[in-house]
């Protein structure tokens, strides 16, 4: 049987080169109008019985060529378990091996969730008891920006996440915040919600979702370098998402992201913006230390360099929301590879590890709400 390999569908990508015996090469493609790529998923027909050898040659000129060195390509024969294989990455190419009795084999970046999946979420949320949903506004392939309001307590918390599409971990994050922000019987998100208005939009960039961009919207916009001045023509996901901040206000705020390269959580904060004072990044840094101490899944030592006084990139979210509300905000970042800290050989940072620190940050920010 011969080896078909196929990304036509929701969040696909990938481009065959050639395919010669046991050898598939390939590339990824470009986000559209963008130089970005990184993201791929695809699956491979044909491939029961024999040990195949899957390259893909263009990853030395990849966005984040630095994050392949201890990656490991995500495999699935069921679409449900997303289990790491042993990657090599040299000379510019991404190289993996894969032996298996299933007639199909799907690999991917990171495990992926896809626009689909995306609206069964929203189906289901907003059916539950207490929760608002709106369609925000539109992208610009007429996608829905789906937002959810949960809550009644007069602190103003924001839950926004997949501005950039690629990071298919910050989808599992939120689908882990809604599933316990709706659960009546939780005393913790019960309390939170009885002090606290969450607001909850779970992907910002539904266009790049579908189309299997890392990074950017359906014109290569990157979404998170927007928010000083998001416009119809570029950037309508931000705008009407800002907009809406405009008119609720904004007390706390978390980005939800993926990191290339830092084999680690961590969270990047609002250092360098103009308003920047020792009290408010004091906030900011004692919820990183409480969530270091609530779960082995996050720590404190690895991430980001600080901005320097004054040089804050007001146009990505965190910072523009420090800066525009006062905000305690951050960005969340978690990994391709995995969180070392606590090690999963088998399937290195997943969907329920997304999920649980979902909770883990809920939990985190209901025992210091009074804070902010």
């Amino acid at each position: 049987m011969s080896i078909i390999v196929n990304a036509a569908f929701d969040g696909g990508n990938i481009r065959v080169v050639t395919i010669e015996g046991d050898r598939v090469d390939l590339e990824i493609v470009q986000d559209k109008d963008s130089d970005f790529y990184q993201w791929f998923s695809f699956r491979v027909a044909g491939a029961a019985g024999r040990t195949l050898t899957f390259r893909i040659l263009n990853a030395g000129g990849s966005a984040y060529p630095f994050g392949w060195p201890g990656y490991k390509v995500r495999a699935s024969t069921d679409r449900l378990a997303w289990r790491q294989t042993e990657t090599r990455y040299a000379d510019g190419v991404l190289e993996w091996q894969w032996t298996g009795d299933a007639p199909l084999v799907w690999f991917a970046y990171f495990a992926p969730y896809t626009m689909e999946m995306h609206e069964a979420l929203v189906a289901r949320i907003a059916q539950a008891p207490g929760i608002e949903h709106r369609e925000l506004g539109q992208s610009l392939d007429g996608q829905a920006i789906d937002y959810f309001r949960i809550g009644t307590g007069p602190k103003q918390v924001w839950l926004y996440g997949r501005q950039h599409p690629g990071e298919s971990m910050t989808e599992w994050w939120m689908e882990g915040a809604l599933e316990r922000l709706i659960d009546a019987a939780d005393p913790v998100t019960a309390d939170l919600l009885a002090r606290a208005t969450v607001h909850v939009v779970p992907n910002m960039n539904p266009d790049g979702t579908r189309r299997g961009h890392l990074r950017t919207n359906a014109v290569g916009v990157n979404l998170n370098r927007e928010w000083h001045a998001p416009t119809p023509e570029r950037s309508p996901e931000v705008l009407c998402v800002r907009n809406r901040m405009d008119e609720t206000g904004v007390d706390v705020a978390i980005d939800v992201h993926g990191d290339e390269a830092i084999p680690a959580n961590f969270l990047a904060g609002y250092e360098g913006i103009p308003s920047w004072t020792e009290e408010h990044g004091a906030k900011f840094y004692e919820f990183g230390r409480r969530l270091a101490a609530h779960t082995p899944e996050f720590q404190t030592e690895q991430g980001y360099e600080k901005s320097s006084a004054g040089n804050a990139n007001l146009s990505m979210s965190t910072n523009q929301l420090a800066e525009r509300f006062g905000a305690v905000s951050m960005t969340l970042e978690m990994p391709f590879k995995d969180h070392d800290p606590n090690a999963d050989p088998e399937f290195g940072w997943s969907p329920d590890r997304s999920k649980q620190l979902a909770h883990a940050m809920l939990e985190t920010l209901h025992a210091m709400l009074d804070q902010f």
